[in-house]
């Protein structure tokens, strides 16, 4: 390491002479993200064929071709990225001091102009072209004909290391400790920049929050058939755990997926802009392997438990496939897609352990929840209006539908709870529960939850997925409770 030059990192900052050039990296340095990896899953969201045109690329153009192609393909928000807060500190003061600072990437060049404008910190942008990818040796030697060795360059990766061989200074960002150790055996002077977490945290914390295992319990409605046919064998009960389990596995593999798809329209939502992927916690790269392990994983169960309930996973994957792809976008379809997909996992409990399903319980499913689909529509058309945002980003429906949506929850509601009632007069009921007079208490409780779902909402109150709420509110679980209390002592 250099020591002549200690002065320009006084007091652990680095400060620039007059004119002096603070080169900065883009992926994984000014953001916690890759602009290839969000070039690519944002030309995805646009058209589910675009991967297919990215490979096509890649063989014929290699590395610069590919980043030229899926720029070429889509507009990446710059306002929306996740930008590493302290680097933003260190441009603005370097130039505060009398110091120029440039943007220096691999990165397509179009793409990096864009973020520069956004920022405006930026006296100089370079970035990968058609024919050149500007990365590695390639930037090094780019940085040495244009700018010379008495710069400071700011990086985060291995690739950068040829960089700081050749340069005065550098700093590194978010850096392990190996990589740490190899930039201070190079011959520039190095600093280490921190970030707070989660970026510079374990990656096993944000892995497990992008499978949303909360949102498993869904799965528990594949318990259903089980319950309502009061088939309580334990071969019965071992069969819907085998489907519970793949279901899951299948579900969080959409999750990631419909994450990776929906980065832009997470990130300008107040809550889902923390998620791992929008909030640059989890590098988009994870999604890669992650989404096709848990899906294989998810059918190799699946197949344990014979061609029907295979039939029926893979039905809800391509339903859920499509509805991150094309269907969340259109209004009214895509409560019906949440609503069918709800409905699918009573279908699959009924194929997992042969049970018939009766028209009672699919019917009551349906209308249920389309009612919770439409909530958790309304809940986000509410923040809309509350932030004054005139349209649901990612969403086919106007601030001005929120009465609409409202009504749709309220009265799909209510006709589950009428098919609820209906069925407690039923004959079926009969030969099922000794005391099904109590069953009128259950409708009552759900009667009553709904209508208070709906009234929070409408108030701002609800979370923007109505099942995590009722898991976490007091009086949720109340309710759950009488209701499951109420059922059980129909059945004495």
């Amino acid at each position: 390491m250099k020591q002549d030059d200690a002065a320009a990192f006084s007091g652990g900052q680095p400060q620039p002479l007059q004119g002096e050039w603070l080169l900065c990296d883009l992926d994984g340095t000014l953001i916690a993200s890759d602009m290839l990896d969000e070039s690519f899953w944002a030309a995805s969201a646009h058209n589910p064929l675009a991967p297919l045109g990215a490979a096509r690329a890649l063989a014929s153009g290699g590395r610069s071709g590919l980043k030229a192609q899926l720029a070429g393909l889509t507009t990446v928000a710059p306002e929306v990225l996740p930008y590493r807060a302290p680097v933003l500190e260190l441009l603005e003061s370097w130039r505060a001091a009398g110091g120029r600072c440039a943007l220096v990437t691999a990165s397509d060049e179009r793409i990096a102009r864009a973020i520069a404008d956004h920022l405006g910190l930026f006296d100089a942008v370079h970035g990968s072209t058609a024919g050149q990818n500007l990365k590695g040796a390639a930037k090094a030697a780019f940085i040495l004909e244009h700018y010379g060795a008495q710069v400071t360059y700011v990086g985060d990766s291995a690739a950068d290391l040829a960089v700081w061989q050749s340069v005065e200074r550098g700093i590194t960002v978010a850096a392990p400790q190996a990589l740490r150790r190899k930039a201070e055996a190079t011959p520039a002077q190095i600093l280490h920049m921190e970030t707070a977490p989660p970026e510079t945290g374990h990656r096993l914390p944000p892995l497990l929050r992008a499978l949303r295992p909360h949102q498993w319990l869904k799965n528990l409605l594949i318990f259903l058939p089980m319950l309502a046919a009061h088939a309580l064998e334990l071969s019965t009960f071992l069969q819907s755990l085998v489907a519970f389990v793949a279901f899951s596995l299948v579900a969080s593999s959409v999750y990631v997926l419909n994450d990776l798809l929906d980065l832009a329209a997470d990130r300008a939502h107040p809550r889902k802009r923390h998620r791992p992927f929008a909030s640059g916690a989890l590098p988009l790269r994870t999604g890669f392997w992650l989404a096709p392990g848990l899906v294989l994983a998810g059918f190799a169960l699946a197949l344990t438990l014979g061609p029907v309930f295979l039939a029926v996973m893979a039905l809800y994957y391509a339903l859920t496939t499509a509805y991150s792809f094309r269907l969340k976008r259109l209004a009214i379809l895509d409560i019906c897609t949440l609503a069918a997909l709800y409905a699918m996992r009573v279908v699959a409990g009924g194929a997992a352990t042969g049970i018939e399903l009766s028209a009672w319980l699919l019917a009551f499913t349906i209308f249920l929840f389309f009612s919770l689909a439409a909530v958790k529509r309304q809940a986000e058309l509410v923040d809309n209006q509350a932030s004054g945002r005139e349209a649901a980003a990612g969403r086919g429906y106007r601030t001005e539908d929120l009465m609409l949506v409202s009504m749709m929850a309220v009265a799909s509601g209510y006709l589950s709870v009428l098919v609820m009632a209906l069925y407690v007069e039923s004959e079926a009921v009969q030969g099922l529960y000794a005391t099904p007079q109590a069953l009128w208490g259950a409708c009552g409780v759900l009667l009553y939850w709904l209508s208070r779902c709906v009234l929070l909402t409408h108030r701002g109150e609800m979370h923007d997925d109505p099942v995590v709420f009722a898991l976490r509110d007091r009086t949720s679980q109340v309710c759950m409770v009488l209701i499951l209390g109420l059922f059980t002592a129909g059945s004495f």
